[in-house]
């Protein structure tokens, strides 16, 4: 499917091309072609001033008893007995887009042998509800499964919003989910709000995070999005009441064709990315693999974690779990690190939202200055043993 072009108004001026950031429009000598390449994103039909390009209609499907559907829900990822940090955060922006909708925010917990705690702690961050469905098949992640359930909830419940981390689980099965109810999915944002109309506001990074672009859902329920962690700010409620629902889904629900016969931890001698206070990161700066042992040192020594860029993910530097920016993780600790590190506009997404950024790079010109708390210009070989061993000095440690 790609942009419709009128050619009784079409003059071939060319602007459209140089605008097109895919390359999907090409000139020829009476007209205009569009390519498969195109991707509607529609600043086409924004440049074209005589009004000959147009998007055609697409998502909108038989109409929908839209006024049936009432609550804002948070999927509560839960995985071997302990609540992902980013479901809490999501609990505090879900509080606010429901108090705005007034109506009741909820939580959907999903898992098995799940302690009675952990829904109290979900109440604490602001749920009214929390829809607990506890089943053996639950006890380990496998996206059928819990797509299903996820589904069966909404068909029983009829939420209007329906948020979720942009987590390896979050990524896996919500996708599914929308695609169930046939209704829309906007990845990855960083903005929630509800406009004049009563729809959700939904903002994220396009482009390489060049332009932001706000996107709603007006035609299908319920409205969906995911949200990376560490971009929202959790806050507990003191004192909020809330109920606890148990669910009893049919057995077809926890069907699936995948069996899991074990889960085998991630083993990192560093803190866990996402949930690091102190993250200290290279780049393509570091010149090859064997020189990310001072990034580890530094990290280890002030008990933080490995960061990298997509650049030296890419060279075979590091693993691809330690990338921070659009295309890896997003990260807000208290100090971020980065060192060799340019700044594109990839990796400056991903850790913006970092209370204090220290840069080190021998190139003054370089992006990363822009946004740094501290900038050290400086050849790293050289400022990073030396920062090193002056810490362990200040500690009385041996070099």
């Amino acid at each position: 499917m790609k942009a419709i072009v009128d050619r009784q108004k079409c003059t071939v001026c060319g602007v459209c091309t140089d605008v097109c950031p895919f390359g999907a429009i090409s000139l020829k000598e009476t007209f205009i072609e569009i390519s498969d390449e195109c991707t509607l994103c529609g600043m086409c039909v924004d440049t074209c001033e005589f009004g000959a390009l147009s998007l055609p209609e697409v998502g909108t499907g038989p109409a929908e008893d839209l006024a049936s559907y009432k609550g804002v829900w948070v999927f509560a990822e839960w995985r071997e007995g302990t609540i992902h940090q980013v479901s809490y955060e999501l609990l505090s922006a879900g509080r606010k887009l429901a108090d705005k909708r007034g109506v009741k925010l909820s939580a959907v917990l999903l898992g098995h042998r799940l302690d009675q705690s952990i829904q109290e702690e979900l109440v604490s961050y602001g749920a009214d509800v929390v829809y607990v469905v506890d089943h053996p098949e639950l006890a380990h992640f496998r996206d059928e499964a819990y797509s299903k359930a996820v589904v069966e909830l909404i068909r029983q419940k009829k939420p209007e919003i329906l948020l979720a981390g942009a987590t390896s689980m979050g990524r896996s099965f919500i996708p599914r989910v929308a695609a169930l109810v046939k209704t829309g999915l906007t990845a990855d944002c960083t903005e929630l709000d509800i406009s004049e109309e009563g729809l959700m506001l939904q903002t994220r990074p396009a482009f390489g995070g060049n332009i932001m672009a706000t996107i709603v859902c007006p035609n299908r329920r319920p409205q969906m999005a995911t949200v990376r962690p560490k971009v929202m700010r959790p806050e507990k409620m003191k004192d909020h009441q809330g109920r606890v629902e148990r669910m009893a889904l049919p057995e077809e629900c926890f069907k699936s064709r995948v069996e899991v016969l074990q889960v085998i931890p991630e083993q990192d001698q560093t803190a866990k990315l996402t949930e690091a206070d102190i993250i200290v990161s290279g780049g393509r700066g570091l010149r090859k693999s064997e020189n990310f042992s001072i990034i580890e040192e530094l990290a280890q020594l002030i008990k933080g974690a490995v960061g990298a860029s997509r650049g030296a993910v890419e060279e075979g530097w590091i693993a691809p779990s330690h990338q921070v920016g659009q295309t890896g993780r997003t990260v807000a600790p208290t100090l971020y690190m980065a060192v060799g590190i340019a700044g594109a506009i990839q990796h400056v997404v991903g850790m913006q939202g970092s209370k204090v950024i220290v840069a080190v790079n021998k190139d003054p010109q370089a992006p990363i200055f822009d946004v740094a708390t501290y900038g050290v210009v400086a050849d790293l070989f050289e400022f990073m043993p030396a920062f090193i061993r002056k810490i362990k000095q200040e500690r009385g440690e041996s070099s």
